[in-house]
């Protein structure tokens, strides 16, 4: 199961590679920094929403279905932003990546994370981090990779168009492997699944959403988010810019690699950090993800003309938000249980939604802002840096709130005893 997980998520993981192409195009079809970004926006407003209506529907058919949908639209999406690229349409990359290529992130994402709970109830945050971990790491093969076709391809409508072809055709026979290996554990006996079930709260998905933990834990993760996909989205000129005017300014190949850097420690946050809140709790390791993280934005913003520190606090952010992402479905198993933590974890996604437009809304419209106005180097990113901060209080202060689920949610026993005939298990 955990290959057949990562084979889904590094591919969907391109995603965070995107900044790898904003310069490309925004030379070629003459965008701006706000303007390229609106691909990768989108593709994570439709993860959010996918995820939150596909949520049940991948728990009815399973995750092979849900593996299936998912590389038809994510490479789908590719074909489609290379035609758009080749004809130089930009509005076919938007639907292509961002609309179509969406879908296929929010239905892959989900997929294996509910199925890895039920292999591993005793640990559930490090099978969310397996789980998750592969999409967070997406980036450190993505990066290289597309930059090295760049290189070779050209960076002109063709090149680029070039590009986008291939990452659509090698990533479906690679998404192929997740759902040729994919399973489901075999059910247990009656008696040690009716022990489980009774094991803490359980609440459905469409109560859930009438208590205030969600809403918290929405609250968190959006927050969480937005801090951390903001730089993520424009890693590569970020860091361009934030030493241009030094005696050592950053090449085009060092950007991409740092990009790599930051999905690498993306990825292990992933794992590690979710790990460790099965022994911490998940409610101190969100303390530590959020008072941390405002920590080291500060730090950028005081001490960022330093290129060692700079580096380490991305990297400390970066694998605080790939944390983030991969304790949260823990977080709500704690919460609110088994039942449907599929469905809710789809629902709690639209945060997700939320945060990748927030982001890099923030991060490229206030540099774009800063540059019309005649600044450059870190001059560009200091409010949105600020900002960044705040958020991340707002998130520690969500997280402080949260409380055992009252019991009045929880599901009744007649209701227990119904669901088996009602979905026909």
């Amino acid at each position: 199961m955990p290959p057949a997980a990562l084979s889904v998520h590094l591919s969907i993981g391109q995603a965070y590679a995107w900044s790898v192409f904003k310069p490309p195009l925004e030379d070629a079809l003459g965008l701006t920094g706000t303007q390229s970004a609106l691909p990768f926006q989108l593709a994570i407003v439709m993860l959010g929403l996918s995820a939150a209506f596909g949520g049940t529907l991948v728990e009815r058919n399973g995750p092979r279905w849900a593996m299936a949908v998912a590389l038809g639209c994510f490479s789908s999406g590719f074909l489609l932003s290379a035609l758009g690229a080749w004809s130089e349409q930009y509005w076919l990359i938007v639907l292509g990546y961002g609309f179509v290529g969406g879908i296929g992130l929010g239905i892959g994402y989900i997929s294996p994370v509910s199925t890895l709970l039920k292999w591993f109830p005793d640990r559930p945050g490090t099978a969310t981090g397996i789980a998750i971990m592969g999409f967070g790491g997406g980036a450190l093969i993505a990066s290289p990779w597309s930059a090295r076709m760049l290189e070779s391809y050209g960076t002109d409508p063709d090149g680029i168009a070039a590009a986008f072809l291939t990452h659509g055709l090698v990533y479906a026979v690679f998404m192929a492997l997740g759902v040729l290996l994919v399973r489901v554990p075999r059910p247990v006996p009656a008696a040690a699944g009716e022990a489980v079930a009774d094991a803490g709260p359980q609440v459905s998905a469409r109560q859930a959403l009438r208590t205030p933990q969600f809403w918290c834990l929405w609250v968190v993760l959006c927050m969480n988010v937005t801090a951390g996909i903001g730089i993520l989205e424009k890693a590569a000129p970020m860091i361009t810019d934030f030493f241009a005017d030094t005696g050592t300014p950053v090449s085009a190949a060092a950007a991409a690699g740092f990009v790599a850097l930051l999905s690498a420690a993306n990825m292990l946050g992933r794992i590690g950090w979710s790990a460790t809140s099965d022994l911490v709790g998940r409610k101190n390791i969100y303390r530590l993800y959020l008072g941390a993280g405002a920590l080291m934005y500060l730090a950028i913003l005081q001490l960022g003309d330093s290129k060692p520190l700079f580096v380490l606090c991305a990297l400390v952010i970066l694998s605080f938000y790939g944390g983030g992402f991969a304790t949260v479905p823990a977080y709500l198993k704690d919460l609110f249980g088994t039942y449907q933590v599929g469905a809710i974890h789809g629902r709690l996604l639209t945060a997700w939604s939320t945060a990748g437009v927030l982001g890099p809304l923030i991060v490229n419209r206030v540099a774009d802002s800063q540059e019309q106005a005649g600044k450059s180097g870190p001059g560009l990113y200091g409010l949105s840096l600020t900002v960044m901060i705040v958020l991340l209080l707002v998130g520690f202060v969500a997280n402080e709130l949260v409380r055992p689920v009252h019991p009045r949610h929880h599901r009744r026993e007649e209701s227990d005893v119904r669901q088996p005939s009602e979905s026909g298990a």
